[in-house]
């Protein structure tokens, strides 16, 4: 036990210097992208606690009360609503809900990818053919989640038989590992940095095609703050009031810009292991 503890900080120490000379040579523009989804995240769980107002409340300022008026860092909206509050709040519900819809799309496309890919045969064939329907239908509001996961199921279904074909896995089998034992441990990582990059640059089209349903009206009703609502009711007040549209179009842009950027990293940071 003595003669292991050196080897394995010996072999920690190697994946961190990886790990950091796998940071090093990103971009910036990747470097700050994977900053800045980290910081989204820590935004998104801390929004009661940042917003300094209630979103749904009326402010003294009073309907259309521009940028930095009485505190209010964006001004407020036609219903003299403190704007900042919401925009924080519409981040808040466009990312987590972007993230639910990813597990709820990995956790269901990694079980039916695994189990086809392990199974092979007519039982591959089915569940293909069902991924299939489903990537045959068009996403809608709570239909994202639901029609997401095939994607996740076919990538899945292909690393998991690439990996099933590798020496590592046919000494396994000889070794009498079990099929489920055999999936966690020697196929399921595998396929894990392919989901992990799809997962990642899935993030940012998804903050959009979630903002584009609310902004036609097909998310959650006001006074609900959801980016693309807030921009849908905010254009009629674009040439006089322009703030009320652009600060959560802009959220919008800036979430989806991040999310992509630090996709891009993280599939660089992975390649390099």
């Amino acid at each position: 036990m003595a003669t292991s503890e050196p080897f394995l900080s010996s072999v920690e120490l190697t994946r961190r210097r990886r790990a950091w000379a796998g940071w090093v040579r990103l971009g910036q523009l990747e470097r700050g992208g994977l900053v800045v989804l980290a910081l989204t995240t820590a935004v998104a769980l801390l929004t009661p606690l940042l917003a300094p107002n209630p979103p749904t409340t009326a402010m003294p300022a009073g309907s259309f009360a521009p940028p930095g008026t009485h505190g209010l860092l964006l001004g407020s909206d036609e219903l003299a609503r403190d704007l900042f509050s919401r925009v924080l709040y519409g981040i808040r519900a466009s990312w987590l809900s972007a993230l639910a819809v990813i597990v709820s799309g990995v956790l269901i496309g990694g079980l039916i990818g695994t189990v086809a890919g392990i199974a092979g045969g007519w039982i591959d064939t089915a569940l293909m053919r069902f991924t299939d329907l489903f990537l045959a239908l068009p996403a809608a509001v709570v239909a994202v989640a639901i029609v997401w996961w095939p994607w996740y199921a076919r990538i899945v279904r292909g690393e998991v038989r690439a990996q099933a074909v590798r020496s590592h896995v046919d000494a396994a089998r000889l070794a009498g590992v079990g099929r489920a034992r055999l999936a966690l441990r020697h196929l399921l990582p595998g396929a894990l940095p392919a989901v992990l990059v799809t997962a990642s640059l899935d993030v940012g089209s998804l903050v959009l095609i979630l903002a584009g349903l609310s902004f036609i009206g097909l998310g959650s009703p006001p006074p609900a703050p959801e980016l693309g609502a807030m921009a849908a009711r905010g254009m009629p007040y674009l040439l006089g009031h322009p703030w009320i549209p652009l600060a959560p179009a802009i959220a919008v842009f800036l979430l989806a810009f991040a999310a992509n950027l630090a996709g891009d990293g993280l599939r660089d940071l992975l390649e390099d292991h």
